[in-house]
C-alpha cells in the first residue's frame, strides 16, 4: 500500500512535468513558429504606423505600410516587379551557387594544409576587410555592366564566410573519428568525403547560411555599380526620375522577402541533411 501511494505524486509531478514540456515545445512546431512571426509582423507594421502619424511626413517621403502594400500589389499585377525581381534572382543564386564551391573547395584546402593556410590567409583576410561596394566599380569596368560582374560581386561576397565556416568545421571534427577511418584504411579522397565533410555538414550550412543573405547584398550592389535591370536598379529610378517612394518601399520589401526566403530554404535544407540542432 506504502509503495502504491508514494507512485501516485510521483506520476502526478511526471504528468505536469510532461504538459509544461508539451507546452515548452509547442512554441517551436510549425504552427507556433507562424503564430510568433505573424505577431511579431503586426507589432512590426503597427509601430510603422505610428511613426508615419507621429512624424506627420506625406507619403512621398514616409509611406504608410497600407500604401506600400497598395503599391507593392500593383507592382506586381502591372508586370514592373517581375522583370527586376527575376534579374535579381538569377544573380543571386548563381553567385551564391559559384561562390559557395568555390568556398568549399578552398576551406577543405586550408583545412587540410598549414602552408596553404599560411600562404592564402593574408589575401583572403584583405580581400574581405575591402569594401565590395569600393571594387564594384572597378570591377564592373572590367567585366562590364552585365551578368559577369554581378556575379564576380556576389561571388566575392559569399565567398569569404562560407570558406571561414568550412575550415572550422573540418578543423572541428572527431580526431577519433579519423583514426577509426585510417584503420580501415580510408583514401585522403575518402576521408574528405566520408568522414570529414558530414561530420563538418552543420557549420558548413551554417556558413551557406549567412552567404544566402549575403548573395542579396552582393547582387543589389553589383546593380547599383552598373545596369539596366534589376531590383537594386528599380530602387535608384524609384527614388530618381520617378520619385515614386512607395515603389521604393516596395522594392525593398521584395528584396527582404527574398533574403528571408532563401535563408528559411537553407536551413530546410539544413533540418533535412543534419536534423534539428
Amino acid at each position: 500500500m506504502t509503495g502504491s501511494t508514494d507512485a501516485r505524486p510521483e506520476s502526478g509531478t511526471a504528468v505536469r512535468a510532461q504538459r509544461a514540456s508539451r507546452r515548452t515545445v509547442g512554441w517551436s512546431t510549425p504552427f507556433g513558429t507562424a503564430v510568433i512571426v505573424a505577431v511579431s509582423l503586426g507589432v512590426f507594421v503597427l509601430a510603422w504606423q505610428a511613426v508615419v502619424v507621429v512624424s506627420g511626413f506625406p507619403s512621398f517621403i514616409l509611406p504608410g505600410p497600407w500604401t506600400v502594400a497598395l503599391r507593392f500589389g500593383r507592382a506586381w499585377t502591372d508586370g514592373t516587379m517581375w522583370p527586376h525581381f527575376w534579374t535579381t534572382l538569377v544573380e543571386v543564386l548563381l553567385g551564391f551557387a559559384i561562390g559557395a564551391t568555390l568556398a568549399l573547395v578552398t576551406g577543405v584546402v586550408l583545412a587540410r594544409s598549414r602552408l596553404a593556410e599560411k600562404l592564402l590567409s593574408p589575401y583572403l583576410v584583405a580581400a574581405q576587410a575591402t569594401p565590395v561596394l569600393a571594387l564594384a566599380p572597378l570591377i564592373a569596368l572590367w567585366f562590364g555592366t552585365g551578368l559577369p560582374s554581378k556575379l564576380v560581386i556576389t561571388t566575392l561576397i559569399v565567398f569569404f564566410p562560407v570558406t571561414v565556416a568550412t575550415m572550422v568545421g573540418l578543423r572541428s571534427v572527431d580526431p577519433g573519428l579519423l583514426e577509426m577511418a585510417r584503420s580501415f584504411r580510408a583514401t585522403g579522397s575518402q576521408l574528405i568525403r566520408l568522414v570529414e565533410i558530414p561530420a563538418a555538414l552543420p557549420a558548413i550550412l551554417g556558413g551557406m547560411r549567412v552567404g544566402a543573405t549575403l548573395a542579396v547584398i552582393g547582387a543589389i550592389i553589383g546593380e547599383w555599380a552598373g545596369g539596366d535591370r534589376g531590383l537594386g536598379v528599380l530602387i535608384n529610378i524609384s527614388r530618381g526620375s520617378l520619385f515614386d517612394i512607395p515603389l521604393m518601399f516596395a522594392t525593398l520589401a521584395t528584396l527582404a522577402l527574398l533574403g528571408v526566403t532563401l535563408y528559411l530554404v537553407m536551413v530546410l535544407i539544413e533540418r533535412r541533411l543534419v536534423g534539428d540542432r
